[in-house]
């Protein structure tokens, strides 16, 4: 069957690749040949070589009460997260659907993670009883549907270090288990698949670590063990997928014992965390000030070689964001709606 009757094949599939990417579920119902071609891997190459697929930002994103106080903007003592979507490149911003079964809210401290064409959400705390969770759901940006896949293995989870090599695969390790013990196991969840797998375990336990895809390796950053809870090392460790094995620990990845929940892959091959009122390079080839409007940088986001940095602009003045350039040094504030001016306790990019 023409996947566009009376055209080539060839010339069906440059129409296809030219559907924007909140109608692919549109697209894909349309007839079996459509799903089929739009669901096949080769379509998002397909997509990208011809310059067409877009990259997007999703934050795990807290909700503003529009509800004024003395000229402030309130903020709810217990605050409530979804998932947000920003497109920079024509600045529009909108709300995924809720998880099925958290319409009221996402779990705290949830993780995150981009796989083609899907955004893998695990585990997090349950905000009424601070219960933590080793679900795991998946939310396909083809069909606009969410899928629960299978738990996390092990022990109850919270706080792990989390990254995906942006193909098919979601790493996971460190963290602490129910009675409060630092982790060094790990494991990796093959969303094609839908699987896990365990990862031999790290050398040091590391709790409240970040996780980062960096160079082909899944680093697992910083953090501490049990016994000095709350006390950040400058440590890191990195797993090598080709090798299944740990390199050997770099006992001053960080430079100075600090927490690492900052930490992000340029997209350059340069690792970048906030530090010190600046966002810096670990390779020490950039550091630039926060802009003067901006308290403090809880999260910054990889986005097409830039670095998204989202900072509060003061109390009660909820959270703006600024577009870095790396190798120039340059800031450039981005419009955010009020709405969408909430705390932002994590984020990545999915390219569509």
């Amino acid at each position: 069957m023409e996947l566009i009757p009376g055209l080539p094949d060839h010339v069906g599939l440059e129409c296809l690749i030219r559907v924007p990417h909140n109608d692919f579920s549109s697209a894909t119902s349309v007839c079996r040949s459509w799903k089929s071609e739009i669901e096949n891997p080769s379509f998002r190459k397909h997509r990208k070589s011809a310059g067409l697929s877009r990259r997007i930002v999703i934050m795990v994103q807290s909700q503003v009460d529009s509800n004024r106080k003395h000229g402030l903007r309130k903020y709810s003592a217990a605050p409530v997260y979804r998932l947000t979507v920003y497109d920079p490149e024509i600045g529009n911003w909108s709300e995924m659907p809720p998880i099925p079964g958290f319409s009221d809210g996402l779990p705290l401290f949830c993780q995150i993670a981009p796989v083609r064409f899907n955004l893998v959400v695990m585990g997090g705390l349950n905000p009424e009883n601070w219960e933590a969770s080793n679900f795991v759901f998946v939310y396909s940006f083809m069909s606009a549907t969410w899928r629960r896949g299978p738990d996390m293995p092990g022990c109850t989870r919270s706080f792990f270090g989390c990254a995906s090599d942006n193909d098919r695969r979601v790493f996971v390790a460190g963290g602490h288990d129910n009675e409060k013990n630092a982790l060094r196991s790990g494991m990796m969840y093959d969303v094609a698949e839908d699987n896990w797998t365990s990862l031999p375990d790290m050398a040091d336990e590391r709790d409240e670590c970040k996780g980062a895809f960096h160079r082909g390796k899944f680093y697992v950053i910083g953090g501490y063990n049990t016994l000095m809870q709350g006390q950040f090392g400058k440590s890191a460790e990195a797993f090598v997928p080709a090798t299944w094995q740990w390199d050997p620990t770099e006992d001053d990845f960080l430079g100075a014992d600090t927490c690492p929940r900052t930490c992000v892959d340029g997209g350059n091959g340069v690792m970048y965390m906030y530090q010190d009122g600046a966002v810096v390079a670990l390779d020490h080839s950039c550091r630039a000030r926060i802009p003067s409007d901006t308290d403090s940088v809880p999260c910054i986001i990889e986005w097409g070689g830039q670095l998204l940095a989202v900072g509060s602009v003061g109390f009660g003045g909820g959270h703006g964001m600024y577009v870095l350039d790396p190798e120039r040094s340059t800031w450039v504030k981005a419009e955010v709606p009020e709405e969408y001016s909430g705390h932002v306790q994590s984020g990545c990019c999915l390219e569509v």
